[in-house]
C-alpha cells in the first residue's frame, strides 16, 4: 500500500483522466490502472512489438483450464509469467489466488517492472484481481476500486460471484493493515503484561499449595485428646 494521501488526491486517483474518449475498438487493447499495472485482453498479449513498445517486463496470464491450449505464455523467453489456471464462473475462488498474484505484481513493480494482467477478454475474471489490487495499493472501498478500474478500462464488468468476493475482500485487507498498524510496542507491552499475568497466577498457585503443605505437616491429630 502507498503512502497516506488526501482525499482530493484520491478522488483524483479513482476519476482517472478526464479527457479519454472511450472506442469501441479500445476493449481490444489494454489501458494502465496505476503506474506500473496494465490491463485488457489476451488479445493485448500476443504482439511481442506491441508489449516491448509498452516496456511490458511481466505478464499474468489468467485462464480458464479450457482455454489453455490458447491462452497461454507466448513469449517466456521475453517476460517473466504468472499464469493462473481458474474457471470463469461465479463459484471460482478469487480471494484464494490473489495473494500469489499481487505479490507477483508488487515485486515486479518494486523493481520497475510494469505488468500486464489480462484473461480472454478482459471483461470479468483479470479485472476481479485489478479491482483487487487496486483497492490494497490505493487502501479504498470497494466501490471507489471498482469506478477506479472502470474509469480507465471502461468495459470491465465482474461476473456476481467475482463481485461478491471484491467487497468480501475489503474487509480482509483492512483487517490485515489494521494488524499491521498496531504498534509493535503496545504488542510487547500486551505480550509482557499477559507473561507477567501468567508467571503472578504461578506465584499464587505456589503460594496456595505452600499453605496447603504446612497446614497438613503442622497438624496434630491427638492435640486435642486430653487422654
Amino acid at each position: 500500500m502507498e503512502a497516506t494521501r488526501t482525499e482530493e488526491e484520491l478522488r483524483s486517483i479513482i476519476q482517472g483522466p478526464g479527457d479519454v474518449e472511450w472506442r469501441y475498438e479500445m476493449r481490444r487493447e489494454c489501458q494502465e490502472i496505476l503506474p506500473g499495472l496494465l490491463l485488457g485482453p489476451f488479445q493485448a498479449s500476443k504482439s511481442l512489438e506491441i508489449l516491448q513498445g509498452l516496456h511490458i517486463t511481466h505478464i499474468v496470464c489468467i485462464r480458464d483450464a479450457k482455454e489453455a491450449f490458447s491462452v497461454k505464455a507466448r513469449f517466456p523467453d521475453h517476460f517473466k509469467y504468472l499464469v493462473l489456471d481458474v474457471e470463469d464462473n461465479e463459484e471460482q475462488n478469487l480471494i484464494r489466488l490473489f495473494p500469489g498474484a499481487k505479490a507477483f505484481i508488487d515485486q515486479a513493480i518494486s523493481q520497475g517492472g510494469r505488468v500486464l494482467v489480462h484473461c480472454n477478454g478482459g471483461i470479468s475474471l483479470s479485472p476481479a484481481f485489478v479491482v483487487m489490487f487496486a483497492m490494497q495499493h490505493y487502501n479504498l472501498s470497494w466501490e471507489d476500486a471498482l469506478h477506479m478500474v472502470q474509469n480507465r478500462r471502461y468495459c470491465i464488468s465482474p461476473n456476481g460471484g467475482f463481485l461478491t468476493q471484491i467487497k468480501e475482500y475489503e474487509s480482509i485487507y483492512k483487517a490485515k493493515n489494521a494488524v499491521a498498524s498496531y504498534p509493535i510496542t503496545q504488542r510487547q507491552v500486551s505480550r509482557r503484561k499477559r507473561e507477567d499475568d501468567e508467571d503472578e497466577d504461578e506465584r499464587d498457585d505456589d503460594r496456595k499449595r505452600a499453605l496447603v503443605h504446612g497446614d497438613t505437616s503442622s497438624y496434630d491429630p491427638n492435640a486435642m485428646d486430653d487422654s
